[in-house]
């Protein structure tokens, strides 16, 4: 018999059953699974699929819910709990969670994930067998991605950041796993680890890996900051002290918008007739 290790998928035949535990053939030593996992009964003298892991008497066990990734393969885990001291606990989708240590995770706490976020991670084990996770190298995501067809361009993904770094951040999309970086310039503000957004496709390589933004369309842009500054006039009395003439840094201060951006908003509330300028005031028509 193959030797057995905490981390893997194994086949193994069913001896018997013992109270509420079925008795799996080890080899050298029985291994039990609890009957409330099986939704059919098991047949004795099959082979049935279990996980193999450490329980907490240091015993080898198994468990028919399998996780969404073992030691060497990869998937998603769904971050259930955070602790400051330890790192995220992660759902693999078996029976047990699992945990990725805090040097794992960003240095920066507000980019750690939040409950419900998933991390893209494989299995390893420590020195006694015990199961933790490990997230997914770049070498190893290169590896696993798929080839983004070049008619994605302008498209829009859902798309979880799986590493992030001070010249952007990187997405696999889901579910096609197209590997997308998004330069710091193409968001408003960094994603958490784990975090799911939506992604425009900005560009398309032709190695099949893609480039996207965060940001809206430039029209959609325009038309969110026009809204802004109209608010902001109607709220004031529809008059304010501010025009195409005023300082970056008073605009930038105000409306925490670029003076470019500002002005393209104003020149589109004005072409709408929405709002006149005299005397470097802008007062609602």
């Amino acid at each position: 018999m193959t030797e057995l290790k905490p981390g893997y998928i194994a086949q193994l035949t069913v001896k018997g059953q013992e109270g509420s535990r079925w008795i799996l053939d080890g080899g050298e030593h029985d291994i039990f699974v609890n009957a409330s996992e099986f939704d059919e009964t098991p047949e004795i003298g099959k082979k049935i699929e279990v996980f193999l892991y450490m329980n907490r008497r240091s015993e080898l066990a198994a468990t028919a819910h399998k996780p969404k990734m073992t030691i060497g393969t990869f998937g998603w885990g769904r971050v259930i709990r955070i602790d400051e001291k330890e790192g995220a606990y992660v759902d693999i989708g078996s029976s047990f969670e699992v945990l990725v240590n805090k040097a794992d995770l960003p240095r920066v706490k507000a980019l750690w994930p939040k409950m419900d976020d998933e991390l893209f991670m494989t299995l390893r084990t420590d020195l006694g067998g015990n199961i933790f996770a490990r997230l997914a190298t770049e070498e190893r995501v290169l590896e696993l991605i798929e080839e983004a067809p070049k008619d994605l361009f302008n498209k829009k993904l859902n798309a979880r950041a799986y590493r992030l770094l001070p010249v952007g951040s990187f997405f696999l999309s889901i579910p096609e796993n197209y590997r997308i970086f998004v330069h710091n310039t193409e968001r408003e503000q960094e994603p958490r680890l784990g975090e799911e957004v939506e992604v425009r496709v900005i560009d398309v390589h032709d190695d099949g890996t893609l480039n996207g933004s965060l940001l809206p369309r430039k029209e959609e842009r325009l038309g969110d900051d026009s809204e802004t500054v109209y608010q902001y006039l109607t709220d004031v009395g529809g008059k304010m002290p501010f025009s195409d003439k005023s300082t970056p840094d008073e605009i930038s201060e105000m409306f925490g918008m670029s003076k470019a951006a500002f002005k393209r908003a104003l020149g589109k509330l004005m072409k709408e007739g929405k709002v006149t300028q005299s005397d470097g005031w802008t007062s609602v028509k």
